[in-house]
């Protein structure tokens, strides 16, 4: 099963940047034993000058065009569901077992997800009830998706 991240925006060097890359390095190498690996961040823009409803229609259309085809779709979204990590863990591998060969995640720009994709989402997560910079929660994302494949692997990495 092949993990996208597909968001809004484009990350540039830092820590962030550094960070995303380490939890996405990590995953990649203890996915593949069982399954899970992840294929590059994709990032769209639009760069035209958009009211708020028109920037969020748009971008929603960048995303589900950058989306592998016919993958499933998780949508990050404060108003979605905060789960532990060991149901974010048994959900990611209820997909694997169950022969899903894509999962897109989905983040928005600072507006958030055009309700579309919000509503034709398999699954919709949040990082609990707190506003989060789409840019920072490209890199939570990451370390939940490596902690999930740890999870799923036996690996001492989460200390439940």
């Amino acid at each position: 099963m092949r993990v996208q991240i597909c968001a809004v925006g484009r990350l540039r060097a830092g820590p962030e940047k550094q960070l995303l890359d380490d939890y996405l390095s990590r995953l990649e190498a203890a996915g593949r034993a069982i399954g899970i690996t992840s294929a590059p961040v994709i990032e769209v823009e639009e760069k035209r000058r958009l009211d708020v409803a028109a920037l969020k229609t748009r971008e929603g259309e960048l995303l589900r065009a950058a989306t592998a085809k016919g993958a499933t779709i998780v949508a990050l979204d404060e108003r979605g569901r905060a789960e532990p990590s060991e149901a974010f863990a048994k959900r990611l591998g209820h997909w694997r077992d169950a022969g899903v060969g894509d999962i897109a995640f989905l983040i928005g720009g600072a507006g958030g997800l055009a309700p579309e994709i919000r509503e034709s989402a398999a699954h919709t997560l949040a990082f609990g009830p707190a506003t989060w910079p789409h840019m920072l929660a490209r890199v939570m994302l990451a370390e939940q998706l490596y902690r999930a494949v740890t999870i799923l692997s036996g690996h001492p990495y989460h200390r439940a």
